[in-house]
């Protein structure tokens, strides 16, 4: 399947001729829902929506709390209604609401205000990098900053007439359709590997044993932090000018390199920091169920670094081959070590490197690994061409959004 190529004249076409369309507030032509439900039991509403439950890039609510464990939300949203995540807006939390809920305090629930703005186009245009961009901007606080509705209310964009909406909008979920029919068959195959690995390595206890001997992942493997950001060096050392790897680029089975920064270092510190092939890349911190999440390097990009954020795993291949030292690493029996050990916030988790080395890695034979890596590797190929796919899909979304805005 061949990935779909970027149209640079897409702004050009007839539906995104502006010479109609009006600068608006985005006050002017959107509310900020407040309707409440003190007692969401009774009016028969069963979920909850936190930050947690909304996933960046995505339109789509796939998970939820279950309001009859307790919840002391009560700001209600209704099919239809856009939410967006006020509280660290460079997360990027947008979606569409498709159910009766309770949300977050730290959400805003959206409509439309008048008939000038269609429902349909109200989540793209919440998705544009300018409306995201304005949200940090106005945002207030150190350590967990809050954008407010007064300043968001201000941010002004060029509105098209209805009919140019409704074909916008139209195009504009088209292409998302096609992003959920790869994520679904993404995540089929992801399910299946780890049906393979969830048999092959499974937690002690209830009379069960492990299938392989265990060792700590220090034991087989060099666990190394990154770079950390605004370092400073001693004055008049050489420099040199690197792209490194942020814990945005670093996804669940995958890289996106589509943004990379670069970052001036001394000379004699660019190996200390420096990614080599076949290293496996896991994040210290994320949502719940993305804490740990990790891919293995293959040097896509020459000389490049890696953050603080993002652990660098160099497997020692006497005894250990970076293919399966990453299966494990994603397996369902890391992960619940992981979250285990996690250090939890409201919505977010966060590992250190002591815990990493503390794993205990399932370690079979050099021979049994190759086997396995050799059975999961039809479906790792299908799934990374569904992610490169993906990708391709999501940067015309993006490209057809700027568009928009």
């Amino acid at each position: 399947m061949n990935a779909p190529s970027l149209n640079p004249d897409w702004a050009k076409l007839p539906i995104f001729n502006r010479s109609e369309w009006k600068s608006v507030r985005f006050g002017d032509v959107v509310e900020n829902v407040n309707e409440t439900e003190r007692y969401p039991n009774a009016a028969g509403i069963e979920r909850f929506i936190g930050l947690e439950h909304l996933e960046p890039g995505s339109l789509h609510i796939r998970a939820w709390g279950n309001v009859a464990d307790g919840t002391t939300v009560t700001r209600r949203c209704s099919p239809g209604q856009v939410l967006f995540g006020k509280r660290r807006g460079y997360r990027r939390k947008v979606a569409l609401s498709e159910f009766d809920a309770v949300v977050s305090g730290d959400i805003y629930v959206l409509r439309p205000k008048n008939d000038r703005l269609l429902p349909e186009l109200l989540p793209f245009i919440c998705s544009s990098e300018r409306f995201f961009q304005f949200a940090v901007e106005t945002s207030s606080g150190s350590m967990s900053p809050r954008t407010n509705w007064g300043h968001l209310a201000k941010f002004e964009f060029a509105l098209p007439p209805l009919d140019q909406q409704r074909r916008i909008a139209e195009i504009l979920w088209a292409v998302d359709e096609v992003l959920i029919a790869h994520e679904d068959s993404e995540r089929s195959c992801r399910e299946a590997i780890n049906a393979r690995l969830a048999h092959t390595l499974r937690p002690t206890g209830n009379g069960r044993k492990n299938y392989f001997p265990t060792k700590p992942l220090s034991e087989i493997a060099c666990i190394r932090t990154g770079i950390a950001k605004g370092k400073t060096y001693p004055t008049g050392l050489p420099t040199i000018k690197l792209p490194y790897l942020r814990v945005a680029n670093v996804q669940d089975g995958y890289l996106d390199l589509s943004e990379m920064k670069t970052i001036d270092i001394p000379k004699t510190n660019k190996e200390r920091y420096l990614l080599h092939d076949g290293d496996v890349v896991i994040c210290e911190g994320g949502d719940f169920d993305k804490v740990g999440r990790g891919t293995i390097w293959r040097n896509q990009i020459p000389e490049c670094l890696h953050q603080n954020h993002v652990f660098c795993l160099r497997a020692d291949r006497s005894a250990l081959m970076p293919e399966f030292l990453a299966l494990q690493l994603s397996s369902p029996y890391a992960k619940r070590y992981f979250l285990g050990c996690a250090k939890k916030t409201s919505n977010l988790a966060c590992i250190n490197s002591t815990q990493v080395k503390a794993f205990l890695f399932q370690l079979p034979s050099l021979r049994e690994q190759q086997r396995f890596v050799g059975a999961a590797d039809k479906l790792e190929s299908a799934r990374a061409e569904l992610l490169s796919n993906h990708t391709a899909v999501m940067n015309m979304l993006k490209a057809l959004i700027r568009a928009l805005s």
